[in-house]
């Protein structure tokens, strides 16, 4: 079994703006994030500790500005913290081991896909392409990912 961690290296590695998002909690501006629009069949991992979060599979289009997923691929990766910054309760998404921060969920998703919207930071993620989740140590997690139409 894979063990992730927060690794050192790979924070120092990070960009001024994944650094910003993941170590301290910010958010990237609404539409620039580089998984926005991305449509290929894979994961999304922890760009900290390269944890899996997401499925490409549970990824939708929620007009938020943001990439939205509607369940995370391995829950015991994702934790939830109530967030009562900026005046108002919400529910901020962490990830478990790298303990970065991904973005928050809302009551406001798909009702047929579980009535939940994770509306996450591209910067706290790395894509991970269906035809290299072998060989980068994902294959457990290729049943959940189904390739686009």
């Amino acid at each position: 079994m894979t063990r992730y961690t927060k690794d050192p290296d790979a924070i120092a590695r990070l960009s001024p703006e994944e650094y910003h998002v993941t170590q301290q909690s910010g958010t990237e501006r609404p539409g620039t994030g580089k998984y926005l629009g991305n449509k290929e069949p894979g994961i999304y991992v922890d760009v900290v500790s390269g944890e899996p979060l997401f499925a490409s599979s549970d990824k939708y289009e929620s007009g938020c500005g943001w990439p939205s997923f509607t369940k995370p691929i391995e829950p015991a990766h994702v934790t939830e913290v109530q967030d009562d910054s900026l005046g108002m309760r919400r529910v901020e998404v962490r990830s478990a081991h790298g303990d970065s921060h991904l973005g928050h969920v809302f009551p406001d998703g798909p009702r047929d896909r579980g009535g939940l919207r994770y509306c996450i930071n591209s910067a706290s993620l790395r894509f991970v392409p269906k035809d290299e989740m072998e060989a980068e140590g994902y294959g457990d997690y290729l049943d959940q990912v189904e390739d686009v139409a």
